[in-house]
């Protein structure tokens, strides 16, 4: 009876999971159909009419028009395409965000034309279900879907959404929006070293664009050729996109091309000197992350990036210098302040080490690394009690066999032997394998007085061939 009960159970699910699935795919149709009519296809062309390239974009009001950069770029004219088939010349640029790659266009549409998308700045849930929605010229529409597969954070620069739907050609700018609607990112179709570079910049960057004056595509096209950092931001732009699939070998020499280009392009060195890092080159990391610096005093990230590769190369007076300033530039960054404790540590400075350990959790309670080190910084003062106190602390967010032999330690050296004993226990209990809290546990028998149950633990570490054997041997038979 209870094995039918069972079988009508999953049946029950199963049927229910079915009709998800099936309304989910009847929804994506009503979805597709509905936020179709604001994407856009764009056309440009050169000052002698002839076509130059093709890309898409989507309504975020009447008139104004989102797209890529890159599809504008060089262009004098550029017409846009309605789903209806009806063609509207824009007319100038409202806004470029060059790094990210936007650009908003203006175009005069009748009322009622256009259908303008909802923006959200909410960044996606990966997973997330997402339709890309192109309109490249030529086709009635060409749609994708897929999911959001990562949500990077990359620093100095910020979010960029990896996506599983393909990008035809002709859609880059187009829209990528979630099941209810609702645009997330804009998706970026770019050639580099020959290869495709398929992510979306989320859409939060469309409510940072500042907006100005109007201007012309053709007064655009001339200054961005005299304009160094326009190229420079291209290359950055590509550099982003594979620094997003931590391809930092191949992301660096765009950084490189673009500091090349505009040696006052500020991020660009800054993400150089980020990949130098994460490749193991620090000299080289060192000098562009201070050039960085030179460009952008008031930049916390630099300093960072300075502190990192500083420590990495030994200099850690100069890492301590690093953090500080930019703690100076950052103070609610708790991550920095751990940065500065290590250094500092480094440097025997243990009083400032832990007060930089204190800082870094006051901002934020969970950092177990910090907690760690703070204990540790008291044990090293002999403040046992503080020590203790971070150590409990510390079980909260890492409850395992090395916080309880730090626990064990302290209690130890503070004449707590029961609970030093107690403690040793649990470390070992966590991990058989942990032999120097065996040899730590019993040290606390032999200071109670229980000789066998410290030679139980010798013979342990002398069956396992441990190196803490001898020293265990040599405490038991003085």
């Amino acid at each position: 009876m209870k094995f039918s009960v069972f079988k009508i159970f999953i049946s029950v699910i199963s049927i229910s999971l079915c009709a998800l699935s099936v309304s989910a795919q009847d929804f994506l149709p009503e979805l597709v159909k509905r936020i179709k009519p604001s994407a856009v296809a764009i056309e440009t062309f050169d000052a002698r009419g002839a076509t130059l390239s093709r890309g898409s974009g989507f309504f975020i009001s009447s008139g104004r028009i989102i797209t890529n950069r890159h599809v504008i770029e060089r262009a004098n004219r550029v017409d846009v395409h309605l789903m209806d088939g009806k063609k509207f010349t824009a007319r100038g640029v409202l806004a470029i965000d060059g790094e990210g790659d936007l650009a908003l266009i203006q175009v005069d549409v009748p009322e009622g034309f256009a259908a303008p998308l909802q923006i959200i700045q909410t960044p996606p849930q990966e997973g997330e279900s997402i339709v890309v929605v192109g309109n490249p010229y030529g086709l009635e529409g060409s749609v994708s879907n897929g999911i959001v597969s990562a949500v990077r954070e990359i620093a100095g620069y910020g979010k960029i959404i990896q996506i599983t739907a393909p990008i035809s050609p002709g859609s880059s700018g187009s829209p990528v929006v979630n099941m209810r609607g609702q645009v997330i990112g804009v998706a970026t179709l770019q050639a580099a070293e020959g290869q495709s570079l398929n992510f979306a910049v989320p859409s939060e960057r469309i409510a940072q664009l500042k907006i100005g004056a109007l201007q012309t595509f053709a007064s655009l096209n001339v200054e961005t050729q005299k304009n160094k950092r326009a190229l420079a931001e291209s290359l950055y732009s590509q550099g982003l996109g594979i620094l997003s699939r931590d391809d930092y070998t191949r992301a660096l020499v765009y950084f490189e091309k673009a500091v090349e280009i505009d040696p006052n392009y500020a991020e660009s060195w800054y993400q150089a000197g980020f990949c130098y890092g994460v490749l193991g080159r620090h000299a080289d990391a060192l000098r562009a992350s201070k050039q960085a610096a030179k460009l952008r005093p008031d930049w916390a990230e630099t300093f960072v990036n300075i502190g990192a590769s500083s420590f990495a190369l030994g200099q850690f007076k100069d890492a301590a210098d690093a953090y500080r300033q930019a703690a100076k530039l950052n103070q609610s960054n708790a991550d920095i302040q751990y940065s500065l404790g290590l250094s500092l540590n480094k440097l025997n400075r243990t009083d400032e080490e832990i007060l930089a350990y204190k800082r870094t959790v006051a901002l934020k309670p969970d950092h177990a690394g910090a907690i760690e080190k703070l204990g540790s910084a008291y044990f090293k003062q002999n403040r046992f009690k503080d020590a203790i106190a971070a150590f409990e602390q510390l079980k909260i967010y890492k409850s395992d066999a090395k916080t309880y032999n730090y626990l064990g330690e302290s209690y130890f050296e503070l004449g707590k032997t029961e609970e030093s004993v107690d403690a040793f226990n649990n470390a070992v209990n966590f991990n058989p394998d942990f032999d120097k809290a065996r040899f730590n546990l019993a040290r606390a028998y032999l200071k109670t007085g229980d000789r066998d149950a410290a030679n139980i633990q010798y013979e342990i570490l002398k069956n396992a061939k441990s190196d803490w054997a001898d020293r265990l041997y040599v405490l038991i038979n003085p």
